[in-house]
């Protein structure tokens, strides 16, 4: 299978065409289109344009609302609860993103945690909100439950990524954005149409043994937390990613654990849930809140220089910051055009028959 490219521009219209078209208003159209494309730029290829189906079909099923009361519930003057109101995660996340920064602005730091959402995109896009602001962001989210706890044969966990995003002076700032899995669920969607095997230490399958089958999950197998097995660490990936389930939900009021709904429209979400839709938890620092911004930043710029300096294994020219290679993606992709595999390319020209767009 080959790729093609596109120019953002055109792949943006497409978009916001589409989330348009099933309802959004035009602010939140924009809002969930650049969400979904800055996963394309930064080269998480799956959670972008190839999860624009996703959403649509989740729509269909009366299980998204295109035009959500997103409102806080409860609040202190340094948290908040939001309910997102079954609405689109790419556009309930970044409002929720936006109180946690309100709150840091009065209080020094800001903490939300969301229910009654659903797939959020990437991490990355919103605790990265926080940075134009002097601020260290987080972002965190569970998701549908296809993860194997260390020891288990069961799916009780999300995929359920964090991210942390840190400003500098003169660097480009820290952005760490991460799933607490080996690997996501979009890597195997990618080998899928690519026909290729996952590599060792992804996948389990129904009774725990190691595989490579891409599509291992749907016979009844699992995702591995980070660490792929005991000896590895994988009790490391299942607390993390554990830690996320309980900030994001068990906190909110969300669902959690195996009650989280999927994200494929063509399963039904569990029929004794234990709370409303998905839930997401972010955080706002404000720097100054701790020291001095500039003095921080700068203390970042001498943090990142030192590890941008370190020696090097052979074969290796430089030792990467968390957030270099999407940043780097971004500026190829945004002057080069966005790759799609013809898989997707054949699914978005399909969305675009049944909903009258052109693509």
């Amino acid at each position: 299978m080959t790729d093609v490219l596109f120019p953002y521009e055109q792949l943006r219209s497409f978009a916001l065409t589409i989330f348009t078209k099933i309802g959004c208003p035009a602010d939140d159209a924009a809002l969930a289109t650049d969400v979904l494309l800055s996963a394309d730029l930064r080269g998480i290829d799956s959670h972008g344009l190839a999860r624009l189906s996703g959403y649509v079909r989740l729509w269909e099923a009366k299980r998204i609302n295109t035009n959500p009361d997103v409102r806080v519930i409860y609040e202190t003057p340094s948290t908040a609860v939001v309910d997102g109101d079954a609405g689109l995660g790419l556009v309930v996340a970044p409002k929720a993103m936006k109180v946690a920064i309100e709150k840091a602005k009065q209080a020094g730091t800001g903490w939300v945690s969301v229910k009654n959402s659903n797939h959020f995109g990437i991490a990355g896009y919103h605790s990265m909100m926080a940075l134009q602001h002097d601020m260290i962001g987080m972002a965190m989210t569970n998701a549908s439950p296809l993860v194997a706890p260390t020891f288990s044969t069961e799916r009780l966990l999300g995929t359920n990524p964090i991210s942390v995003a840190i400003p500098a002076q003169q660097q480009p700032p820290f952005v760490a954005d991460l799933a607490t899995t080996t690997a996501a669920n979009g890597k195997l969607e990618i080998l899928q149409r690519k026909n290729k095997l996952a590599p060792t230490g992804w996948i389990q399958d129904k009774s725990g043994n190691t595989s490579t089958n891409p599509h291992e999950l749907k016979d009844g197998g699992a995702l591995i937390p980070l660490g792929s097995d005991y000896e590895h660490g994988s009790h490391k990936g299942y607390a993390l990613g554990s830690i996320v389930d309980i900030f994001s939900a068990v906190l909110s009021g969300a669902n959690y654990g195996p009650w989280v709904p999927p994200f494929v429209a063509f399963l039904q979400p569990p029929a004794d849930p234990v709370g409303q839709g998905i839930g997401h938890f972010f955080g706002a620092m404000r720097i100054d809140a701790f020291r001095p911004a500039n003095e921080f930043k700068l203390h970042m710029d001498t943090w990142i220089g030192r590890f941008r300096s370190a020696k090097t294994v052979e074969g290796k020219d430089r030792v990467l910051i968390p957030g270099d290679p999407e940043r780097e993606m971004e500026k190829v992709r945004l002057a080069a055009g966005i790759p799609l595999n013809s898989k997707v390319v054949e699914d978005l020209t399909d969305l675009g028959r049944k909903l009258d767009v052109n693509f």
